[in-house]
């Protein structure tokens, strides 16, 4: 059984995506919970920050989307943790903000993961690439914004119209 698939052996499919900011955990964090600045690399208007038991909309003008996002657990400076999505397929993102020594000045490692993903095959595939690549894209943004306060435009650029 080697060669089958973790799906096939009942282990639950995740979405990881991973990124070193050179910045303290207490800002990065801040950057995902309030909408003043998520706004300038991720999503274009939130319902409200994140905070425990929030229940927030978030919308992505450009594509014409929105999400509805149910905060569960906020740990604050160290972890996120919401569920999204339709009210037919919710997945769980978890979001750990970690302290990292040993690079010039305060850096955090960024980790998202996502689980709760159904579905089979193709569809299974496509949904996990589409998550880890959005959340690859959004931890470039936040990075350039937090490191350079560069506006990359990545999210809005991502499938260009």
């Amino acid at each position: 059984m080697a060669d089958t698939p973790d799906t096939e052996r009942g282990a639950a499919p995740a979405a990881y995506a991973c990124m070193l900011v050179r910045r303290p955990a207490a800002e990065v964090f801040r950057a995902f919970t309030e909408p003043e600045v998520t706004t300038r690399f991720w999503y274009t208007r939130s319902s409200g920050p994140m905070r425990p038991g929030a229940a927030l909309r978030w919308d992505w003008e450009t594509y014409g989307a929105s999400a509805e996002v149910r905060v569960t657990e906020v740990e604050d400076d160290r972890r996120i943790r919401f569920e999204w999505g339709n009210a037919t397929r919710p997945t769980t993102v978890e979001m750990r903000f970690t302290p990292r020594t040993g690079h010039p000045g305060d850096a955090t490692f960024v980790e998202v993961t996502e689980t709760g993903f159904d579905g089979t095959g193709a569809e299974l595939v496509g949904w996990l690439n589409d998550t880890v690549g959005g959340f690859t894209t959004v931890l470039c943004a936040v990075k350039a914004l937090l490191e350079h306060d560069l506006d990359l435009r990545a999210v809005p650029d991502h499938h260009p119209a």
